[in-house]
């Protein structure tokens, strides 16, 4: 993974040591592929008893150091140059950046930036510290998709051609064996929850537009011949130039969304009415009541799929279209969503390991050239995606 030269501050030397906070449902071979590239590994967990049993029912014990996690504990063993992986939610990575940024060890999730995050940046970049994010499926693998199919479609039309495109980005975990509820939790059920309850800007027919309550423009959308339902999720808008759309190509549709198995908007309408009515302490028991009514077991097996898909229509009635498909079925080893997870994150690890990244923040893709590294990567620890492509 090459990166081009900027000026600014050297990152901080690696350390070769990894600090991987958290072991909950999005933990997998992205684990056991740092043990193998770092010198040293550390799982922190709610307690030494509970990291010690991640690590074995990951087949690694002995190869990563099992520790409690609080801030003061990992604070004591940061030293610079470390990289620190956080596998807990999005709210709790503000705290652990600024830790990085004390101890100038540097910063890797899978999360998008949080206002909280962008607001230590300048301290962490003049600190020599990488912050690497949206590193994982969605956010992640989904940039990498959209910066190859917009690369490939702009050396094929011109990137100075008028021309009228639609991307579409859909991405879902659901269950390989689908059930009533038409869902499988792969992460917590407090998060889906409230992702739901945001507003999500897109653009359809030309035009910026918002739906407060997501779930109610859900629509039909059909993979290879297998329907799905559909709908936008947080804001699609500013993606439109951070994967590099050329401002001669006018977007009449651009959706980044999920995706859920047909008859999932039916299945949930229980659901639905206690968020349209809810307040924050209901919907949290909702989220417990939810854990507890679907759990996610070591017998059942789930199913990601992600789909993105452009189609250009150029001045002069010139075409072209692409798409990238990753469908995919978790295993007894390891669920699909931790495999796409947490190894794309690690491959982006790998990068810091190699002081490949300079200082700041960084995302899984951020260039068309970046992208296509990345996916031959992730090819080789097993993602597997197919591309297909007309005109």
């Amino acid at each position: 993974m090459s990166e081009t030269a900027a000026p600014g501050p050297a990152p901080v030397p690696s350390s070769g040591t990894v600090h991987w906070i958290g072991a909950g449902l999005s933990t997998g071979g992205g684990l056991a592929a740092l043990c193998a590239a770092a010198d040293r590994v550390r799982l922190w967990h709610r307690t030494e008893e509970r990291a010690g049993r991640a690590l074995a029912g990951l087949g690694l014990t002995g190869r990563a150091e099992p520790r409690a996690y609080t801030p003061r504990a990992l604070a004591a063993e940061l030293a610079p140059g470390d990289v620190v992986v956080s596998m807990l939610p999005a709210p709790e990575h503000a705290e652990l950046l600024a830790a990085c940024v004390r101890g100038r060890a540097h910063f890797a999730c899978s999360s998008y930036v949080s206002d909280a995050v962008l607001d230590q940046l300048p301290a962490a970049t003049a600190a020599g510290v990488v912050v690497l994010t949206e590193a994982g499926l969605d956010p992640g693998i989904d940039h990498l998709f959209a910066h190859g199919l917009i690369a490939r479609a702009r050396a094929e039309i011109g990137a100075d051609t008028a021309a009228e495109v639609s991307l579409t980005s859909y991405c879902g975990g659901v269950p390989a064996v689908p059930n009533d509820f038409r869902y499988r939790f792969s992460w917590a059920p407090a998060g889906v929850l409230n992702a739901l309850r945001s507003p999500a800007r897109y653009i359809e027919a030309g035009a910026e537009t918002t739906a407060p309550r997501p779930w109610e423009v859900t629509r039909p959308h059909v993979v290879d011949g297998e329907p799905f339902e559909v709908y936008p999720n947080r804001d699609s808008v500013p993606f439109v130039a951070q994967y590099g759309l050329p401002p001669a190509w006018k977007p009449q549709t651009f959706v980044r969304g999920t995706l859920r198995l047909s008859g999932w908007l039916d299945a949930w309408q229980p659901v639905f009415a206690e968020l349209r009515e809810g307040d924050d302490r209901r919907i949290a028991e909702l989220a417990q009541e939810l854990a507890t009514r679907y759990p996610t077991t070591d017998a059942d097996r789930d199913r990601v799929i992600l789909a993105v898909t452009l189609d250009v229509q150029a001045a002069g009635g010139r075409t072209w279209s692409g798409r990238y498909l990753l469908d995919m079925e978790g295993d007894a080893e390891e669920s699909a969503m931790a495999r796409c997870v947490s190894r794309t994150l690690a491959v982006g690890v790998r990068g810091i390991l190699r002081d490949a990244l300079r200082p700041g923040l960084h995302r899984a893709a951020e260039t068309p050239e970046r992208s296509e590294e990345w996916l031959a990567e992730l090819a080789g620890e097993g993602i597997d995606f197919t591309l297909r492509t007309d005109g």
